[in-house]
């Protein structure tokens, strides 16, 4: 089986409490006269030498060090100030990528990584103007336990005029990012991954200015774990940061797993197993033993206690810490405790696929499964998930009907997709809606009633990640370069404006707000007509899309609360039973 394998092929190039005072203490009129065949940035920390791609028009840095090496005693410390080098270093390549960890999917790679590997890649026009251009930070998804900031941002950046500069930011992952303790919490620093992205946004609030940008005007990005970290950020510090660390954000697919306490029993039972696994044992100065293990070693026990768990799972996840993030996200975010200003959230429609087994036959399967994925809930909790997910007891019938719903219609994707129908579908929706759409509909509902938006892709198949080929490219052939161009300018209108209607799309040039609610309204992002092929989904599936000649954008707004049978009251379920989960 290679579900999850193809898609971490795709996208190993794509998904990808110390935080610096934001300052302006470098000249930025001095910075925009420097010789732009340099290209020379003078961090004071570092010099680094940028290059100028003639093709793209775009001048880049690649490879810059934003935090010193987390090895030895940093080994799960938080970020820290890089050491003096006054020697000019070409950005011209990528830095390392961390070490990797796969979910538990069947004969998951092994794949090294760098735990020096806390850097960062700057795209940027040439030319901005002395009050610097607006920022756009991605953070790279993967579950927390693999991805990496290779991202290219040069299309998203041309196909709005150049009209601001990219960040792509690199962050520890797996146990090397997100492991939890007692030992941890007291000796260490718990979600590491997430403060070193918090010291990127550091960075770029002390350093932007020297690349062009403007520090007071930052968005920060992200897909899947992505997305789920800008909701992390949301409500860091229990939503007192306001904007000091970015303006608004984009939050593509959040991923939302079971968010634990710290020293609840299932993470202290991943350290301990990672210990043991590294040859540490779980007696003693379990932490000191691991600070002075080979890295290669401690990479091993990494994808060895990750893709030992659930179907489609990681182990090593953001917790709630008690600092920088003091509650689970449900709850705070239902309390509107946030930072930043402004939210524009998207999910896809079929968001589920990917990370449910494709074994699920029967009734006595799917409740099998549910109780793997939610292994804090009762037999009545699960029942009460079933109540509000209703479908036939009867098993999966192979010959039934597989099509795309169209979210309005009697058909709904509680039932049918593209790739399932009965018990399957069911588990499918369950995961995305839980995982993924709700929490995203929570996000959106924190900034709400004003300064909220919200869209779904739906391009079929719409699966998880396909929406990121829209928006960075290279496209799809099912994305046509009038869709792709039109999603690009959604996110960019966002990014300079802090508004994503466009004139292009009459149902998207007045993008409706995101109210809460039954009156919740959003964009559906979706094209008609085409040439129909067969094309093969990330885990193996066939199905029909649509390419080129004959495709046109079929842009709509459409009410959130009610869209397949009933999302919106679904999620107000997941928020009820959340504390459970917790999440």
């Amino acid at each position: 089986m290679n579900s999850l394998l193809k898609i971490a092929a795709i996208c190993a190039l794509i998904w990808t409490v110390a935080i610096a005072a934001p300052s302006n203490g470098y000249n930025v009129q001095s910075s925009k006269r420097r010789n732009a065949s340099d290209l020379i940035v003078d961090l004071k920390y570092a010099i680094y030498q940028g290059i100028k791609n003639e093709s793209t028009g775009l001048n880049l840095w690649k490879g810059i060090r934003y935090a010193a090496p987390p090895i030895g005693d940093l080994r799960w410390k938080a970020p820290q100030t890089p050491a003096a080098n006054r020697t000019v270093t070409p950005a011209s390549n990528f830095g390392p990528i961390c070490p990797q960890a796969y979910p538990s999917i069947p004969n998951a790679p092994f794949i090294p990584g760098n735990e020096d590997c806390l850097f960062l890649n700057v795209y940027a026009p040439p030319n901005a103007p002395s009050s610097g251009l607006p920022v756009l930070v991605w953070i790279h998804g993967g579950g927390y336990g693999f991805g990496d900031g290779t991202q290219d941002m040069t299309e998203i950046i041309n196909a709005n005029g150049k009209g601001f500069v990219a960040v792509a930011i690199q962050y520890r992952l797996g146990a090397f990012g997100f492991l939890s303790s007692n030992e941890i919490k007291a000796n260490g620093a718990l979600n590491a991954g997430i403060l070193d992205q918090a010291f990127a946004l550091g960075w770029v609030q002390k350093y932007i200015h020297l690349f062009g940008g403007d520090s007071k005007k930052v968005t920060i990005s992200g897909e899947s774990a992505g997305g789920g970290s800008v909701m992390l950020h949301t409500i860091a510090k229990g939503g007192t940061l306001g904007t000091s660390l970015f303006l608004n954000g984009i939050a593509a697919s959040p991923y939302l797993p079971a968010q634990y306490d710290y020293n609840k029993t299932i993470p202290t039972q991943h350290y301990y197993d990672f210990s043991s696994k590294a040859g540490c044992g779980e007696q003693g100065a379990v932490l000191e033993c691991l600070k002075s293990k080979d890295s290669m070693v401690l990479q091993r026990a990494n994808s060895n206690v990750s893709t030992s768990g659930t179907y489609g799972t990681w182990a090593f996840l953001p917790v709630t810490d008690g600092v920088y993030l003091q509650a689970p996200p449900s709850v705070q975010l239902n309390a509107k405790k946030v930072n930043g200003a402004k939210i524009l959230v998207g999910n896809n429609a079929n968001e589920g696929p990917l990370f449910v087994p494709p074994t699920i036959k029967t009734l006595d399967d799917l409740k099998s499964w549910l109780k793997q994925e939610f292994p804090t809930f009762a037999d009545a909790d699960i029942q009460k998930v079933l109540d509000a997910y209703p479908s036939s007891d009867a098993p999966v019938d192979p010959s039934a009907l597989k099509f795309a719903t169209d979210g309005s219609g009697p058909a709904t994707a509680v039932n049918v997709s593209q790739v399932a129908t009965g018990q399957q579908q069911r588990g499918n929706n369950i995961y995305a809606e839980a995982t993924f759409i709700c929490p995203s509909y929570w996000l959106n509902n924190a900034y709400s009633p004003s300064n909220s938006y919200h869209y779904q892709y739906s391009v079929p198949f719409a699966s998880h990640i396909d929406d990121i080929s829209a928006y960075f490219g290279p496209s799809a052939p099912n994305q046509s370069p009038e869709f792709s161009v039109a999603f690009r300018q959604i996110w960019g209108n966002f990014i300079t404006k802090g508004n994503p209607s466009i004139a292009s799309e009459p149902a998207a040039a007045n993008w409706p707000v995101w109210v809460g609610g039954e009156e919740s309204r959003m964009v559906n992002l979706n094209e008609t007509g085409g040439t129909p092929y067969q094309a093969v989904t990330q885990f193996g599936a066939s199905v029909t899309q649509f390419m080129n000649p004959g495709l046109k954008n079929n842009i709509t707004t459409a009410n959130a609360y009610s869209w397949e049978g009933g999302r919106g009251a679904r999620c107000e379920f997941w928020k009820d039973i959340a504390a459970k989960v917790p999440m």
